[in-house]
């Protein structure tokens, strides 16, 4: 995927400025795709080049004019023949799991500490979807079409989330255990 897509993806429900993008991003589609305000610029600049967005200029009192985008009906197009191309599974980029492989380097307790610092961040995560899921998707099978891709796609972040912690557990228990066994009695 590229941040072209996420983009369009994200100005599908609305109109919004490159600013108002970046922080709807943030609540969305940042969730699993990130951006610097400085990328979503540079490509909504190209996007504006290709036809895919088109911009209105909105007058502020006190304040330079505000750039707005929309997806033109090129932009909805090439977002359709995107997702009608099969894609491939993402490669996993991880620097945790690159630390876990190397692990052995260190002594046990760093790579705890490492784990259990990624738990707690998955568990945060995890919490934020449920928040989500409970206040935006109480009742599923009421979900307008629109909003059933939105709320499978949350469905995929939590079960995300959710295998993630049972790893770190896992690993954890594995590690601990391990730990307890290396050690020689006195």
């Amino acid at each position: 995927m590229a941040l072209a897509h996420a983009i369009l993806a994200t100005l599908l429900d609305s109109s919004q400025s490159g600013y108002d993008l970046r922080k709807c991003f943030e609540g969305s589609v940042g969730f699993f795709w990130q951006a610097s305000f400085q990328q979503i610029y540079r490509e909504l600049g190209k996007l504006e080049e290709q036809g895919l967005v088109q911009s209105e200029a909105i007058a502020q009192q006190g304040r330079p004019d505000k750039k707005v985008f929309a997806v033109t009906a090129e932009g909805e197009a090439f977002l359709q023949a995107w997702i009608r191309t099969p894609c491939e599974m993402a490669p996993i980029r991880d620097d945790l799991l690159v630390k876990m492989f190397a692990g052995f380097l260190v002594p046990k307790v760093e790579m705890l500490a490492e784990l259990k610092e990624h738990r707690s961040l998955h568990q945060e995560r995890l919490a934020i979807y449920q928040q989500i899921q409970r206040n935006a998707y109480a009742n599923p099978e009421n979900l307008s079409e629109k909003e059933l891709f939105h709320y499978l796609t949350l469905c995929g972040g939590i079960q995300y989330e959710q295998g993630w912690l049972n790893w770190c557990e896992e690993a954890i228990s594995i590690l601990t255990k391990s730990s307890a066994s290396s050690v020689s009695p006195q």
